[in-house]
């Protein structure tokens, strides 16, 4: 089970009010497999500031440790480039990225959530899993889907029946 918490968007906007704050935390993430918070998020979740990678280490295995899961604290919102913090069974591994210039990078959070359970479904590991979802996402916008007005989504279909359709050999 990924559960992706949509509680704060990086525009920073409140996503999610304080009793479906309480579910989440309640009945949610004690069943996760892993959890996937942005960095405004992850404060939230572990009641702590992130302002630098080791807060991110520190703040990551809090919630962890708490809710007994996974946790992938997606980088960015001014700390580090586009580095991803993988938190599992005691130990952390980044996932470094390329910050891709592009204005549509609406749902990217979600989409890299989806992404990560899409490969754990197809059956990697969840090292992998966050890899070729990191890289899926690159590529995605690397694509510069370019639709309508403001932050629009980037291009989910630049690669249909390419490496991110196949499952594990």
């Amino acid at each position: 089970i990924v559960v992706d918490p949509v509680m704060v968007a990086t525009s920073g906007s409140t996503l999610m009010k304080t009793d479906a704050v309480e579910t989440l935390i309640g009945e949610l993430l004690p069943i996760a497999t892993v959890v996937t918070p942005n960095i405004p998020e992850g404060e939230i979740l572990s009641g702590m500031s992130i302002d630098s990678e080791e807060s991110m280490v520190r703040a990551a295995k809090k919630i962890g440790d708490s809710y007994n899961c996974a946790v992938l604290l997606k980088g960015g919102h001014n700390i580090n480039d586009a580095n991803d913090l993988l938190y599992s069974n005691g130990e952390h591994t980044w996932f470094r990225g390329e910050r891709i210039d592009n204005p549509n990078t609406h749902g990217t959070g979600c989409t890299l959530s989806s992404a990560v359970a899409s490969n754990l479904a197809k059956g990697f590991s969840l090292n992998k899993s966050v890899k070729r979802a990191k890289d899926y996402i690159s590529r995605a916008l690397k694509a510069q889907l370019n639709l309508g007005k403001g932050s629009g989504p980037m291009a989910h279909n630049f690669d249909l029946s390419g490496e991110f359709s196949k499952e594990k050999e």
